[in-house]
Protein backbone atom coordinates (compact mmCIF):
# COMPACT_ATOMS: atom_id res chain seq x y z
CA UNK A 1 0.00 0.00 0.00
CA UNK A 2 2.65 2.21 1.09
CA UNK A 3 4.30 1.60 -2.33
CA UNK A 4 1.44 2.32 -4.15
CA UNK A 5 1.12 5.54 -2.71
CA UNK A 6 4.54 6.89 -2.79
CA UNK A 7 4.45 5.70 -6.74
CA UNK A 8 1.18 7.53 -7.10
CA UNK A 9 2.09 10.53 -5.53
CA UNK A 10 5.56 10.99 -7.62
CA UNK A 11 2.71 10.19 -11.13
CA UNK A 12 3.25 7.07 -12.19
CA UNK A 13 0.82 7.58 -15.02
CA UNK A 14 -0.02 3.79 -14.83
CA UNK A 15 -0.77 3.47 -11.06
CA UNK A 16 -3.01 6.36 -11.84
CA UNK A 17 -4.71 5.06 -13.74
CA UNK A 18 -6.31 2.33 -11.63
CA UNK A 19 -7.50 5.42 -9.26
CA UNK A 20 -9.47 7.25 -12.17
CA UNK A 21 -11.11 4.35 -13.80
CA UNK A 22 -14.59 4.25 -14.61
CA UNK A 23 -16.50 2.19 -11.66
CA UNK A 24 -18.22 0.31 -14.24
CA UNK A 25 -14.53 -0.98 -15.34
CA UNK A 26 -14.03 -2.09 -11.94
CA UNK A 27 -15.22 -5.68 -10.63
CA UNK A 28 -14.67 -5.44 -7.20
CA UNK A 29 -14.04 -2.80 -4.99
CA UNK A 30 -13.69 -3.01 -0.98
CA UNK A 31 -14.65 0.04 1.49
CA UNK A 32 -10.82 0.91 1.58
CA UNK A 33 -10.46 0.40 -2.25
CA UNK A 34 -13.14 3.05 -2.60
CA UNK A 35 -12.03 5.66 0.03
CA UNK A 36 -8.29 4.78 -2.14
CA UNK A 37 -10.39 6.20 -5.18
CA UNK A 38 -11.50 8.62 -3.32
CA UNK A 39 -7.82 10.25 -2.00
CA UNK A 40 -7.22 10.58 -5.79
CA UNK A 41 -7.26 14.45 -5.93
CA UNK A 42 -4.25 14.51 -3.18
CA UNK A 43 -2.46 12.61 -4.83
CA UNK A 44 -2.11 15.05 -7.64
CA UNK A 45 0.31 17.45 -8.34
CA UNK A 46 2.19 19.18 -10.39
CA UNK A 47 4.88 16.80 -9.84
CA UNK A 48 3.04 14.29 -11.37
CA UNK A 49 3.04 16.46 -14.45
CA UNK A 50 6.78 16.30 -15.08
CA UNK A 51 6.01 12.48 -14.52
CA UNK A 52 3.90 12.16 -17.71
CA UNK A 53 6.30 14.46 -19.80
CA UNK A 54 9.09 12.12 -18.60
CA UNK A 55 6.89 8.95 -19.57
CA UNK A 56 5.91 10.83 -23.34
CA UNK A 57 9.54 11.95 -23.89
CA UNK A 58 10.59 7.98 -22.98
CA UNK A 59 8.13 6.75 -25.82
CA UNK A 60 9.33 9.02 -27.91
CA UNK A 61 13.06 8.47 -28.19
CA UNK A 62 11.82 4.82 -28.44
CA UNK A 63 10.30 5.50 -31.64
CA UNK A 64 13.16 7.67 -32.69
CA UNK A 65 15.47 4.68 -31.68
CA UNK A 66 17.01 7.10 -29.33
CA UNK A 67 18.67 7.20 -26.15
CA UNK A 68 18.88 5.09 -23.17
CA UNK A 69 15.48 3.80 -24.49
CA UNK A 70 17.17 3.43 -27.87
CA UNK A 71 18.14 -0.19 -27.22
CA UNK A 72 14.64 -1.28 -27.24
CA UNK A 73 13.81 -1.90 -30.98
CA UNK A 74 10.83 -0.72 -32.91
CA UNK A 75 8.80 -3.19 -33.70
CA UNK A 76 9.53 -4.22 -37.74
CA UNK A 77 6.29 -5.24 -38.28
CA UNK A 78 4.49 -2.00 -37.50
CA UNK A 79 7.54 -0.10 -39.44
CA UNK A 80 6.98 -2.52 -42.53
CA UNK A 81 3.32 -1.86 -42.67
CA UNK A 82 2.75 1.87 -41.36
CA UNK A 83 6.48 3.30 -41.85
CA UNK A 84 7.38 3.71 -37.64
CA UNK A 85 6.30 2.09 -34.50
CA UNK A 86 2.57 3.33 -33.96
CA UNK A 87 2.04 1.88 -30.54
CA UNK A 88 5.48 4.05 -29.12
CA UNK A 89 3.51 6.66 -31.20
CA UNK A 90 0.05 6.26 -29.74
CA UNK A 91 1.39 5.87 -26.32
CA UNK A 92 3.72 9.07 -26.34
CA UNK A 93 0.19 10.76 -27.70
CA UNK A 94 -1.98 9.48 -24.72
CA UNK A 95 0.62 10.48 -21.86
CA UNK A 96 0.89 14.05 -23.90
CA UNK A 97 -2.78 14.72 -23.80
CA UNK A 98 -3.42 13.14 -20.24
CA UNK A 99 -0.58 15.53 -18.97
CA UNK A 100 -2.57 18.22 -20.31
CA UNK A 101 -5.66 17.73 -19.14
CA UNK A 102 -4.19 16.57 -15.32
CA UNK A 103 -1.88 20.66 -15.37
CA UNK A 104 -5.12 22.32 -17.05
CA UNK A 105 -8.53 20.51 -15.09
CA UNK A 106 -6.16 18.95 -12.25
CA UNK A 107 -8.56 15.64 -13.02
CA UNK A 108 -8.01 12.89 -15.81
CA UNK A 109 -10.77 11.41 -17.01
CA UNK A 110 -11.22 7.93 -18.07
CA UNK A 111 -12.16 7.01 -21.25
CA UNK A 112 -10.07 10.04 -23.11
CA UNK A 113 -12.26 12.49 -23.79
CA UNK A 114 -13.44 11.68 -27.14
CA UNK A 115 -11.59 14.06 -29.47
CA UNK A 116 -8.28 13.59 -27.89
CA UNK A 117 -8.89 9.80 -27.73
CA UNK A 118 -9.72 9.56 -31.36
CA UNK A 119 -6.83 11.40 -32.15
CA UNK A 120 -4.74 8.61 -30.25
CA UNK A 121 -6.54 5.96 -32.02
CA UNK A 122 -5.60 7.14 -35.62
CA UNK A 123 -2.33 7.05 -34.87
CA UNK A 124 -2.84 3.67 -33.06
CA UNK A 125 -4.35 2.22 -36.90
CA UNK A 126 -1.98 3.93 -38.93
CA UNK A 127 -4.30 6.60 -40.24
CA UNK A 128 -1.62 9.20 -39.56
CA UNK A 129 0.95 8.13 -42.35
CA UNK A 130 3.79 10.48 -41.62
CA UNK A 131 5.33 10.08 -38.44
CA UNK A 132 6.59 13.71 -38.41
CA UNK A 133 3.36 14.98 -38.21
CA UNK A 134 2.42 12.86 -34.83
CA UNK A 135 5.76 14.33 -33.50
CA UNK A 136 4.67 17.91 -34.62
CA UNK A 137 1.21 17.10 -32.49
CA UNK A 138 3.29 15.49 -29.45
CA UNK A 139 5.39 18.19 -29.13
CA UNK A 140 2.86 20.88 -29.50
CA UNK A 141 0.75 19.49 -26.87
CA UNK A 142 3.69 19.24 -24.68
CA UNK A 143 4.86 22.61 -24.92
CA UNK A 144 1.25 23.94 -23.74
CA UNK A 145 2.50 21.96 -20.74
CA UNK A 146 5.49 23.46 -20.20
CA UNK A 147 4.00 26.99 -20.53
CA UNK A 148 1.49 26.33 -17.82
CA UNK A 149 3.91 25.26 -15.40
CA UNK A 150 6.17 27.65 -15.93
CA UNK A 151 3.20 30.33 -15.76
CA UNK A 152 1.39 28.86 -13.32
CA UNK A 153 -1.84 28.43 -15.12
CA UNK A 154 -2.83 24.98 -13.42
CA UNK A 155 -5.04 24.46 -10.15
CA UNK A 156 -2.96 21.65 -9.29
CA UNK A 157 -0.64 22.50 -6.10
CA UNK A 158 3.63 22.10 -6.26
CA UNK A 159 3.05 18.99 -3.74
CA UNK A 160 0.61 16.22 -3.13
CA UNK A 161 -1.85 16.55 0.02
CA UNK A 162 0.67 14.60 2.12
CA UNK A 163 -1.22 15.20 5.11
CA UNK A 164 -4.11 13.68 3.66
CA UNK A 165 -2.08 10.82 1.81
CA UNK A 166 -0.36 10.07 5.30
CA UNK A 167 -3.41 10.39 7.75
CA UNK A 168 -5.06 7.48 5.39
CA UNK A 169 -2.42 5.41 4.82
CA UNK A 170 -1.96 5.26 8.76
CA UNK A 171 -5.72 4.73 9.11
CA UNK A 172 -5.53 2.06 6.02
CA UNK A 173 -3.16 -0.02 7.76
CA UNK A 174 -4.54 -0.09 11.18
CA UNK A 175 -8.04 -1.07 9.83
CA UNK A 176 -6.19 -4.15 8.23
CA UNK A 177 -3.95 -5.40 10.62
CA UNK A 178 -7.22 -5.14 13.16
CA UNK A 179 -5.98 -1.81 15.20
CA UNK A 180 -9.38 -0.19 14.40
CA UNK A 181 -13.07 -1.13 14.82
CA UNK A 182 -13.64 0.27 11.24
CA UNK A 183 -12.58 1.25 8.39
CA UNK A 184 -10.61 5.36 7.99
CA UNK A 185 -13.83 7.37 7.76
CA UNK A 186 -11.90 10.78 7.19
CA UNK A 187 -8.81 12.32 6.84
CA UNK A 188 -6.35 13.46 9.58
CA UNK A 189 -3.46 14.68 10.02
CA UNK A 190 -0.07 13.89 8.28
CA UNK A 191 1.89 10.84 8.86
CA UNK A 192 5.32 12.15 9.42
CA UNK A 193 7.47 8.95 8.85
CA UNK A 194 5.33 8.61 5.61
CA UNK A 195 6.44 11.93 4.48
CA UNK A 196 9.79 12.32 5.28
CA UNK A 197 10.62 9.28 3.71
CA UNK A 198 8.62 10.92 0.51
CA UNK A 199 11.50 13.44 0.83
CA UNK A 200 14.26 11.07 0.54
Amino acid sequence: MRKYLRLAAKGNPTVLLLLYAPPESVLVCQPLGRQLRELAPALLSRRAVHRFVGYLGSQRQRLLGQGKQGRVPNRPELVARYGYDVKYASHALRLAYQGLEIVRDGRLTLPMPERERERVLRVKRGDVPVMTDVLEEIDAVQREIETRLADGRTPLPAQPDWAAVSAWSVDAHRHHWGWAASPPASLGLPDQTFQSRQKG
